[in-house]
């Protein structure tokens, strides 16, 4: 399995077309139905899925308690709308075309409206679009789909025409777990998982975090596969937990090698469990099912996103991005056969239909970046920056901080590279003078364009608008671009502290340096010596300092806040000096 995907991910890596492909293709050839050379490859799903709980674990790391709470619309909104509005149409659709049960065409449309989370969330986290807007609309359906399994697997088993299975809980009961499952990983967090770490962390040894880590997914796993609950989302309940320790990093780097591989793997047992008998017998209905599932749900998503306030082409990105059938089809299908509600071939034959939308998703990803390019260089004939010349430095973001930044380069001759992607930015700063290229300068390819590679600096002036200047996008260009001197605007002193530990020249607050010009200011007008609004200079950033340390090292907001100036806690008056 592993040669397999070693050749056939490079080489779709190198066709342009993903990772995920590949390891599609590589498990189609290595399974039973081509070479043979893995029997039955369900048995690797209950290792495989392991992957997709690393997954949501890491993401729940990147996602804090608050942020989360930011979301909700996002989740319990278009979320909720879309898995209603697609597992309803592709239902109806399922219904009227194929001549079935009311019973039969909810089992098959239901699960056809979830999308792969599996598939979709590395594509948003290697392209650094997870902590965008659009990432974050992504995200929010994605996990309330995760949600929507506990009620789909309820109205399986109640239109089920065999006896329910005691063991399982349903209905009620089902949910009732859920909500005690989530308390209990969100007690274990806090009182158990959160002093492991430290502990863990005060020893020093690296093997005990890798140790730590896995325990933690596969122990939240265990519990909610033991309740007949969701895997994915005991992971992801987990990570958040977790998301405010100051190890946080520390638990991604360790935890995500493990993810990369078991994911792999578990896109390569769905190569393997692809019926390609059924494929091979009626090739033009399996694709047209599929083409029906990716047109249908990519038409109601592009019209939820737009009545939640996206742009047209965003929304439309957005619905291509989650057209697929998700990897849970193949367990609501596996429910809905013992249930007797759909056949063995029926399930096998939508099987495929899950297979070959997730396939299709790579090439439609390649077609929006295309008309988004297109579209937007073509409505203000904008230059990109592979037409810049050659510069020592690159400064991404042309606003009032990047114009600063860029105007004190140019007083000393040094050649300048200007990104933006802001169209009616790069037209006003062309009207004097200024040439701007067009691009998002988070790309690496893009930033390669722009003659990254000989940069001596590379400096983000933009805003942080929607959190694009994440850890993880920071990193990437650090790794990328080791020889440049990387500079971060940060938005404030939360994300000064998300950009800890990273080997940057400088992170600097956006407003720090003025606020304090206007506190001077306000102190001189108050009547307060210059020699004393000095001291309170001095003494403010010292205090600020070793505030913002403190914070860095544990990671809450709050640590060192009884430093700070208040009411009750004013600078002491100076010492009269002995004469």
């Amino acid at each position: 399995m592993l040669g397999a995907a070693l050749v056939f991910v490079t080489l779709f890596r190198r066709l342009r077309l993903g990772a995920t492909l590949g390891y599609i293709v590589a498990g189609a050839l290595i399974g039973p139905q081509v070479l043979g050379l893995i029997g039955d490859p369900e048995e690797l799903t209950s290792v495989t899925e392991i992957g997709i709980a690393l997954l949501l674990f890491i993401v729940g790391l990147e996602l804090r308690p608050a942020r989360l709470w930011r979301l909700r619309k996002d989740i319990f909104g278009l979320g909720l709308a879309q898995v209603v509005l697609c597992g309803l149409a592709i239902s109806a659709l399922a219904y009227l075309a194929l001549g079935i049960s009311i019973q039969a065409a909810l089992a098959i449309g239901l699960p056809l409206g979830l999308s792969s989370t599996a598939q979709v969330l590395p594509m948003l986290r290697s392209d650094n679009d997870l902590n965008t807007p659009q990432g974050e609309r992504a995200f929010s359906i994605l996990l309330f789909q995760d949600l929507a399994i506990v009620p789909m697997i309820t109205i399986i088993a109640a239109m089920a025409r065999t006896p329910p299975d005691p063991s399982a809980p349903v209905g009620l009961a089902l949910a009732l777990y859920t909500l005690l499952a989530v308390i209990g990983l969100v007690l274990v967090g806090r009182y158990i998982l959160n002093p492991l770490f430290r502990l863990v962390g005060r020893l020093g040894e690296r093997e005990l975090f890798v140790v730590a880590g896995l325990f933690t997914v596969v122990g939240a796993a265990a519990v909610m596969h033991a309740l007949h609950l969701s895997v994915p989302l005991g992971a992801f309940v987990a990570g958040v937990m977790l998301a405010e320790s100051p190890y946080r990093h520390e638990l991604e780097s360790d935890v995500e090698p493990f993810r990369s591989i078991l994911l792999g793997l578990f896109f390569l047992s769905v190569g393997m469990l692809l019926d390609l008998t059924v494929v091979a017998a009626r090739p033009l209905f399996v694709i047209g099912l599929a083409v029906a599932v990716i047109a249908t749900k990519t038409l109601l998503i592009t019209l939820l996103s737009r009545a939640f306030r996206s742009s047209w082409t965003r929304s439309f990105r957005l619905g291509l991005l989650l057209s697929q059938a998700g990897e849970f089809g193949f367990v609501l299908f596996a429910q809905a056969t013992a249930a007797l509600l759909i056949t063995p071939e029926a399930a096998a034959l939508f099987g495929a239909v899950v297979t070959l939308s997730m396939a299709a998703t790579p090439f439609l990803m390649r077609l929006t970046d295309w008309l988004e390019r297109r579209e937007e260089r073509g409505a203000a004939d904008l230059d990109g920056p592979e037409l810049s010349p050659e510069t020592s430095a690159i400064v991404v973001g042309y606003g009032r901080f990047g114009q600063t930044v860029t105007q004190m380069l140019q007083a000393k001759r040094i050649g300048v590279t200007i990104i933006d992607k802001k169209p009616s930015q790069i037209e006003l700063s062309g009207e004097f003078g200024t040439k701007v290229y067009y691009g998002d300068g988070l790309r690496l390819d893009l930033l390669r364009a722009a003659g990254a590679e000989t940069a001596k600096v590379i400096a983000f002036c933009n805003d942080n608008e929607g959190g694009e200047l994440s850890r993880s996008a920071v990193k990437a260009v650090l790794e990328a671009f080791p020889q440049a001197s990387v500079m971060v605007r940060a938005f404030d002193r939360r994300h000064l502290i998300e950009l800890r530990g990273l080997d940057l020249v400088l992170a600097e607050r956006e407003l720090f340096e003025s606020a304090v010009v206007m506190g001077k200011a306000a102190l001189r007008a108050s009547g307060i010596p210059a020699a004393e609004v000095e001291r309170v200079d001095h003494e403010y950033r010292m205090r600020d300092c070793d505030r913002l340390e403190r914070q860095r090292q544990t990671g809450d907001i709050r640590a060192g806040w009884e430093t700070s100036f208040g009411e009750e806690r004013p600078l002491p008056d100076k010492e009269a000096t002995p004469a």
